[in-house]
């Protein structure tokens, strides 16, 4: 129980109670379990995964990884959910949030994330998609279907994937074509006529070529009426029922797998996006000064202005993989290209200017729009690997990444009727971004219980921007005195070391240390607003981590823990000016400390539960460094609790000591399926799952507002599954409780972002071979 209980670090609060809970309370069902007459439960089957991009149990990497099977992620998402934000404090250490709709999600792993929603924005978070990095933030928000598993590596990735990461990697790998017929559809509809196909199919077409076709479709109406009833100086139509708050996002994949001899495989593979729908929903004045309690309807807001807040892209894209085995040695090749372009337009301000007046006069209006007209992505990767099982495993290999965009950002004056309108009220910015990098890695079996891993890569990292058009006056005036091409690049190392020892046949411990780095970074957005670019320099990380993987009670329980701690030099962060605009700079350092756990346990027959739990103690360690506060017309509307100082008409707080953003100071959750048995083919079935996340500040600055603590959410599921699991229907309830959970703000307007609503239907869930 000592192994396990010092990965808790600090005692006496909260925090490392619940952790030794937990611990304690699977060491206590462990036990009761020895004590039990042996009713037999289902064991467990092995998880595999890729995370040193070789096929591997979970329990022998070296590795802190969260997984998440298919079947599980398609419970989270059966109301219409994000596919990407349902994953968020489903796996330990893992959170996912987003200011700019379902476009636009933004990623943390053990607190590192970017809360810019700049649309050149580079995130420490790297998202592969079928061996494929996507790294624009646009191609981030690609829906998953159709999906085989989810690994979530922890800590810094640089080694093996893609860019370097200096929070992790979130990699999703779909089902792929088999020589056997075969498929799957998981069918919804709920509250709000919310629909969810999610399914695929395929097979064989010859002896040697294979086939699999995927979708994703998901529709929801709008349900959030807009409720203003004055002027508006855009032309947007106020009052109006059902103005917001649908979608449809509709998907498509197909994938064809050539295997002409047994030592070569082509896979080639093609997917297109069709989206549109509402971007965030803003409320004004949700945010009482003095608490961080909302309480404002969610189904209703009141603006006057950006035509309901629409948002649509398309996004098409594919990948070539090849492998050939040489014997002994296998060369891959994975090709990907992905192109984009689409639109995100929102009232900012999160209200009516005129419902919120300063001396009789409206205040505080709020427009504008991000568009990427064209973006470009190419990425080639070639890998050489040793087969087999021999002592020593070896790989190698390079990596490129090309991506160029062009995009636009408009402001309020733009979008104006009459005198008032700006046709020139916008900006025009390309960006590129290049990559080389190679890489290698050692494993070395040194006896039948240890192994030991070394892993490096050498990585340039280079981005320009560019003004291809100033915000200028109506009259066409340029006023703009800033730089219009920026260009940064750095050339890092990084690396990592690892060790695992079989302790017994269940027990395995394993200690690494990691190196990663972010490129340097530029903000282009700033020129809107007649502002310089701002940039960060590059960050670096070095990452400790110790852990235990264990299999227990004849492989009923799999029980793994990790405790970690890690240092970010130059740590890019990013704040807001007067106008809202993001604004990059790095502080000297930022550290961090914590764990994780993850619980699979079958205790009896029919029954499966898994837990998991993440603690984390994050700050920023800086003297110098200070961040704008949420201010409206010169006056703090907020309560800041750092110290302040004025620049000019601005406040800014010392955020020295200050937890990062975004960085969940524990999350746990559970999950729990229950089969009662009604013949040899057929059960009902109870399941559902929880998840809870600790206090999260959205900001830099110490707040009270601007926080949340204890936020929740559950679901329910109750059917019955029948033909030896071929088919299963169900009732379901997503958010069962409807909680209202502060997820984002808009600081200078106090405005809130709330989590979806509560989402009730029926489930279809078929398979066939």
């Amino acid at each position: 129980m000592a192994a396990r209980a010092m990965f808790c670090m600090p005692a006496q609060t909260r925090l490392a109670q619940a952790c030794a809970t937990l611990l304690l309370a699977s060491s206590g069902m462990a036990f009761a379990q020895d004590a039990a007459p042996t009713a037999t439960a289902t064991a467990l089957d092995a998880v595999i995964v890729t995370a040193e991009r070789r096929e591997q149990n979970l329990q022998d990497v070296p590795v802190s990884v969260g997984v998440v099977q298919g079947d599980a992620m398609r419970e989270f998402t059966t109301g219409g959910d994000d596919t990407l934000l349902a994953l968020s404090g489903r796996v330990p250490g893992f959170y996912a949030e987003t200011t700019t709709g379902r476009i636009f999600p933004r990623f943390y792993i053990r607190g590192l994330g970017n809360i810019d929603f700049y649309l050149g924005a580079s995130q420490p978070v790297s998202i592969i998609q079928d061996d494929v990095v996507l790294e624009h933030v646009v191609l981030k928000s690609n829906p998953v279907y159709d999906l085989d598993q989810v690994e979530v590596l922890r800590g810094p990735q640089g080694s093996l994937f893609g860019r370097n990461t200096t929070a992790g990697i979130v990699k999703f790998d779909s089902i792929k074509p088999s020589d056997d017929f075969n498929g799957r559809l998981a069918a919804s509809y709920g509250s709000f006529n919310t629909v969810s196909l999610d399914g695929g199919f395929g097979g064989p077409i010859s002896d040697t070529l294979s086939f699999r076709v995927s979708t994703l479709y998901q529709h929801r109406d709008d349900w959030v009426d807009n409720v203003y009833a004055g002027p508006s100086a855009d032309g947007t139509v106020t009052p109006k029922r059902d103005a917001m708050g649908g979608f449809d996002d509709r998907n498509i994949r197909l994938q064809l797998l050539l295997e002409p001899t047994d030592n070569f495989s082509l896979l080639a593979s093609a997917h297109t996006r069709d989206y549109d729908g509402t971007s965030t929903l803003f409320l004004r004045n949700a945010v009482t000064r003095g608490s961080n309690r909302v309480d404002v309807p969610r189904d209703q807001v009141a603006y006057d202005e950006a035509q309901d807040n629409p948002q649509a892209y398309k996004t098409h894209g594919g990948s070539l993989k090849a492998v050939y085995d040489f014997g002994g040695v296998a060369l891959t090749s994975i090709s990907g290209y992905q192109t984009t372009s689409g639109y995100s337009r929102g009232d900012t301000d999160g209200g009516a200017a005129a419902d919120y007046p300063v001396n009789g006069v409206p205040n505080g209006y709020g427009q504008s729009m991000g568009q990427v007209r064209d973006l470009d992505q190419y990425t080639q990767e070639l890998r050489l690997a040793s087969t087999g099982d021999a002592p020593l495993q070896w790989q190698a290999g390079a990596f490129y990444f090309n991506g160029k965009d062009i995009t636009d950002f408009y402001q309020r004056a733009y979008f104006l009727q009459g005198g008032a309108r700006n046709p020139n009220n916008w900006v025009r910015l390309r960006n590129s971004n290049t990559s080389w990098a190679g890489f290698g890695q050692l494993t070395w079996q040194a006896t039948d219980a240890l192994t030991l891993t070394a892993g490096v890569r050498h990585t340039r990292d280079a981005k320009e921007t560019q003004l291809l058009k100033t915000a200028d006056t109506a009259a066409g005036v340029v006023t703009y005195r800033g730089r219009t091409d920026v260009r940064l690049s750095d050339t890092q190392p990084s690396w990592d070391l690892s060790a695992m020892y079989a302790l017994t046949d269940d027990v395995n411990l394993y200690t690494r240390v990691a190196r990663g780095f972010r490129g340097p970074t530029i903000q282009g957005r700033s020129a809107a607003f007649n502002a310089d670019f701002t940039t960060a320099d590059s960050e670096t990380i070095v990452s400790w981590e110790a852990g235990i993987k264990t299999s227990l009670l004849d492989n009923r329980m799999r029980l793994n823990l990790a405790g970690f701690t890690y240092t970010v030099d130059d740590i890019q962060l990013n704040g807001n000016d007067s106008n809202g605009n993001g604004v990059l700079f790095n502080a000297d350092k930022a550290t961090a400390y914590g764990m994780e756990a993850d619980l699979d346990w079958r205790p009896i027959p029919n029954l499966a539960l898994t837990a998991g739990l993440s603690l984390l103690r994050s700050k920023i360690e800086d003297e110098r460094v200070y961040a704008q506060v949420c201010a409206l017309n010169g006056v703090v509307v907020c309560t800041v609790n750092d110290p302040t100082i004025r620049v000019g008409a601005n406040t800014f707080a010392q955020i020295d000591g200050n937890p990062l953003p975004n960085a969940p100071r524990y999350n746990v959750n559970l999950a729990a399926r229950y089969d009662m048995p009604v013949s040899d083919s057929g059960a009902f079935f109870v399941a559902t799952d929880w998840n809870k996340q600790g206090e999260t500040s959205f900001v830099l600055y110490d707040s009270t507002e601007f926080t949340a603590s204890g936020n929740f959410e559950g679901g329910l599921r109750v059917g019955y599954t029948g033909g030896y699991g071929a088919w299963e229907v169900a009732a379901f309830a997503r958010n069962i409780t409807n909680e209202k959970n502060l997820k984002g703000a808009i600081e200078n307007y106090m405005a809130a972002v709330y989590n979806e609503p509560r989402i009730v239907g029926v489930s279809l869930n078929l398979r066939w071979d």
